[in-house]
């Protein structure tokens, strides 16, 4: 574990574990690294190097006030390819991670990056609009600002206890420790980036990321999603994609990495291997 300094002077918090291909791994809103604990010890385990870090304003990163969009964080995620000599990595993102992957990716230096993988990811574009007429309103993610600012410490017990893990559905399986470990990396990360972040995952739009992106490139979605709908992500960034293969999970959450490793963690260990 350890820190890199960005040319801006922002330190970002990293882990780095094991030996063999790297596997890079980008969390969601307003997460961190922790997020990834089970996929880390499982390819650890399975014989690769895993890397996940925080993203500025998030976890154990600097606190920015400054840089909370998809250009700077992509731009960090090459100074940290750079930093630990990153070649022929797989990046792994989930949701606002996802747009970080395919941001990233769409720019990364030849021989950087192997392969990439999106769950429940933000691509192509969330927001509606006439472009994007299957996109949430604004209105949805002026919402979340506003629960931000009102009561930050409750809109982040409020989101895991609900649509993010699906706990919300009848006869779901409410695992406390989740709600409050996600509660834990929410409150780690700074208010204003956080609360910037949610324009950056919300209004980017990746298509022209998607399809520059010459890789072969996994979407896994879970058709019962809450955050991320299904029907204007993933199917279309496949559509977008030059290599995509969509995998969709019948019922699962937008957190399924989570809520059912033991389903994503193989059909992730065969892509790679694939």
């Amino acid at each position: 574990m350890g820190f890199i300094t960005t040319k801006d002077g922002t330190e970002i918090f990293y882990k780095d574990w094991g030996a063999g291909q790297p596997i890079v791994f980008h969390h969601g809103w307003p997460l961190s690294a922790d997020d990834w604990d089970n996929q880390m010890l499982f390819f650890l385990e399975n014989g690769y190097r895993v890397i996940a870090h925080d993203r500025r304003g998030h976890g154990r990163s600097t606190q920015t006030a400054t840089g909370n969009e998809m250009d700077t964080y992509a731009a960090d995620v090459a100074e940290l390819a750079e930093a630990l000599d990153l070649k022929e990595a797989v990046h792994i993102g989930h949701s606002t991670g996802g747009g970080e992957v395919a941001h990233y990716v769409a720019r990364a230096e030849p021989g950087r990056v192997a392969k990439a993988v999106l769950i429940g990811a933000v691509p192509p574009i969330m927001v509606k609009s006439d472009k994007n007429p299957g996109g949430l309103p604004i209105e949805v993610f002026d919402g979340f600002r506003a629960a931000l600012v009102a009561n930050r410490a409750q809109f982040y017990i409020d989101v895991p206890s609900g649509p993010f893990y699906g706990f919300n559905r009848p006869g779901a399986k409410i695992s406390q420790g989740l709600i409050e470990n996600w509660w834990r990396q929410g409150m780690m990360g700074g208010a204003k980036a956080h609360y910037d972040c949610i324009k950056a995952f919300s209004e980017t739009d990746f298509t022209e990321d998607l399809k520059e992106i010459d890789v072969t490139v996994l979407v896994m979605h879970g058709d019962d999603d809450q955050v991320v709908p299904y029907a204007d992500s993933a199917p279309l960034s496949v559509k977008l994609l030059k290599r995509g293969t969509l995998k969709t999970y019948e019922g699962l959450p937008h957190g399924l990495c989570a809520t059912h490793p033991e389903i994503v963690n193989p059909d992730l260990l065969a892509f790679i291997k694939g």
